[in-house]
């Protein structure tokens, strides 16, 4: 992390600019600007996505069975959830919404096995370093490197969660980033036993390093509640997919929405849908949306998506280690949401622990190894396709042409949804750490810490067309400019 200090624009008279650029220890690049009296209060905090990437459009053109491996290139941390959330919204398309057992089983083998990395890869190397260390601790060892040289098993364990679920995802998607296993209307392999059994020979070790992090977590958590319940809190809606019965499932589902104080407020809502709930604002000081339900609106129709809203939309996990965990969770709020960003931790290791109970339960069910993959029927234009990613929410949609090529593209992003309660967390935060105090790099570390609690990735929520300042310059051999054009030209 860098930051500078600036003078603020010609109509924030008589106030300072501090810009933290970029933002650390986050997928993407984002940076945050504060504006600063004389008096070092602060009167103005915002998050900006400065990043551009125009997927919703070089999409249209393509034909429609290139998409899910297309789409997955928006990020290198989470493609898997782009591949799946394509090929669902695919399978509407080629008249698929219910695949063969052995398809969806592999998919949802993929899609946690996704969960189980990126939920590592967050805990354990981006954010853990804060945690364990403390906001304001030395710049020099707050990182992986520094937790492995003081806490070598963390970090240990870390790594190597991390790997199994990158195994898996390989074994069913063809590579550990960026695969081609999920194919509009089904998968395109199965799983031979001889892999089942390998992976089946590590996963009892995987669930209990999963439940060691999650009292990690919990300790960190309950240790310090002054901290925890209270840095960067605010009060909103909750949305996620819910399964059966309201349970967790983080392949499929409908849209279910609880309200601030915990009352369901949309349940049972076909993701088909989902325009008809969600709609998206454009500010002019960041390329991410700011989605809203529409029956809200903007101003009071925000909300949070992921771990700390999935965890407490549901009405149970349903697999025994992580309801048993679920329920202390949601004991910790006395009957209250826990509205905490730094609980998000808490609740993204009960996912992680889930995800490898899961992944145990499906490597025993011989419909991996199946051989009826893909289904089909009476094609149709369109197709959504919403899938719960590590991050929250992930939602795909595409029509096409008799061509079969895409006509339209519509994505919102799991970080799309979380962008206006980061921009409320580092608010709060920066309020009641940095207002009225010289600042230092520890200081503005919290806001980063806000950040960061929301497991933000920013490329994957920037991939909308707008308008994007750009300046290209044409050079001859020997460095002389014979050319330039802006996009303001």
């Amino acid at each position: 992390m860098s930051f500078e200090l600036e003078t603020a624009p010609a109509d924030a008279t008589n106030l300072r600019r501090v810009a933290i650029d970029p933002v650390s220890r986050v997928e993407g690049h984002g940076k945050v600007t504060l504006l600063l009296d004389e008096n070092d209060e602060v009167q103005q905090v915002r998050l900006h996505i400065v990043e551009f990437r125009g997927f919703e459009k070089f999409i249209q053109g393509r034909p429609y069975w290139e998409v899910p491996v297309m789409v997955q290139r928006l990020c290198g941390i989470c493609p898997v959830s782009h591949h799946l959330a394509a090929a669902k919204a695919l399978d509407h398309v080629v008249g698929a919404p219910r695949l063969t057992p052995s398809a969806e089983k592999l998919r949802r083998l993929m899609h946690y096995g996704q969960i189980l990395q990126s939920h590592a890869l967050h805990f354990f190397h981006l954010s853990s370093p804060d945690l364990l260390f403390g906001f304001e601790s030395e710049v020099g060892k707050r990182n992986i490197v520094g937790v492995a040289a003081a806490y070598p098993e963390v970090a240990k364990q870390g790594v190597l969660l991390r790997k199994f679920g990158q195994e898996v995802i390989r074994l069913t998607a063809g590579k550990r980033v960026h695969g081609t296993g999920a194919i509009p209307g089904g998968v395109n392999r199965a799983l031979s036993r001889e892999e089942r059994d390998g992976l089946l020979a590590d996963i009892y070790q995987i669930i209990g390093w999963s439940r060691e992090a999650v009292q990690l977590a919990k300790r960190l958590h309950t240790a310090d509640p002054a901290l925890y319940d209270v840095f960067g809190t605010f009060r909103s809606s909750l949305m996620s997919i819910v399964g059966p019965e309201g349970a967790m499932d983080l392949y499929n589902g409908d849209l279910r929405v609880r309200d601030a104080d915990g009352k369901i407020i949309v349940d049972g809502f076909d993701v088909q849908n989902y325009g008809e709930l969600i709609h998206e604002e454009v500010k002019p000081w960041s390329y991410m949306k700011f989605p809203f339900l529409a029956a809200l609106g903007p101003e009071a129709g925000w909300y949070k998506v992921g771990p700390l809203a999935r965890v407490q939309n549901c009405n149970f996990i349903p697999t025994p280690l992580a309801e048993t965990e679920r329920r202390e969770f949601v004991d910790h709020g006395k009957g209250s949401l826990v509205h905490a960003p730094l609980a998000y931790h808490w609740a993204r290791m009960i996912e992680m622990l889930h995800a490898a109970e899961t992944i145990k339960d499906l490597l025993h069910d011989d419909d991996l190894s199946g051989t009826e993959l893909t289904a089909s029927g009476p094609r149709k234009r369109k197709g959504v396709g919403v899938i719960e990613a590590p991050r929250g929410t992930l939602i795909h949609h595409y029509r096409v042409g008799d061509d079969d090529l895409v006509t339209m593209c519509n994505l919102i992003v799991s970080t799309t949804h979380n962008n206006q309660p980061m921009n409320e967390a580092v608010r709060r935060v920066a309020k009641r750490y940095l207002s009225g105090r010289k600042l230092t790099e520890g200081l503005l570390n919290h806001i980063e810490v806000a950040i960061r609690a929301f497991d933000p990735c920013l490329s994957c929520a920037t991939h909308a067309l707008g308008k994007m300042p750009l300046q290209v310059e044409l050079q001859d051999a020997a460095g002389q400019v014979i050319g330039r054009i802006s996009s303001a030209s």
